[in-house]
């Protein structure tokens, strides 16, 4: 499926194995079934993870910078944001988690406070990077309303 969105996030990790486990484990049943290899500019390893219309490219950090805390409120990624199919894809994806014994710092629940209607689970990967996973009903936000084929992006976010 072609998308018009996000194409690929890059993530850089401390441990590209045990990070490529995770992310396999926990995006597989969501539809993120393949993995790529891919040499960088720096002639290191991405692994992107492909999924429905967009990929998870990890990479593993140099030396020295591998155990640098991360820190979402310095300049870079705060959080990356997955949408589910299904509102019961956020459950079975915390019981996943569970499993793993990972990071559930808050859902799976309803947060009426952002928009009624959003579901969400919140997690961290085996580094501390924030990960948020998405459910809405259809039509919730009226981007959604209008993109697709044959739609437009409403005239206030068209270049004139």
């Amino acid at each position: 499926m072609r998308s018009t969105g996000v194409h690929h996030v890059d993530l850089v990790v401390s441990d590209l194995g045990r990070s490529l486990a995770f992310y396999r484990e926990i995006l597989g049943p969501l539809g993120w079934h393949g993995v790529l290899e891919q040499p960088g500019e720096r002639g290191e390893t991405i692994c992107y993870v492909y999924g429905p219309g967009s990929t998870i490219g990890l990479r593993q950090a140099p030396d020295g910078a591998a155990s640098l805390p991360v820190d979402r409120y310095r300049v870079g990624l705060h959080h990356l944001c997955l949408e589910a199919e299904t509102k019961e894809a956020l459950w079975e994806t915390a019981d996943r988690l569970g499993a793993l014994s990972a990071t559930i710092t808050d859902g799976p629940r309803e947060f009426p406070e952002y928009r009624p209607g959003y579901h969400a689970l919140f997690f961290l990967d085996p580094d501390g990077i924030k990960l948020e996973l998405v459910w809405t009903p259809l039509e919730t936000y009226e981007f959604q309303k209008r993109s697709g084929p044959g739609r437009h992006a409403p005239s206030s976010w068209r270049r004139e």
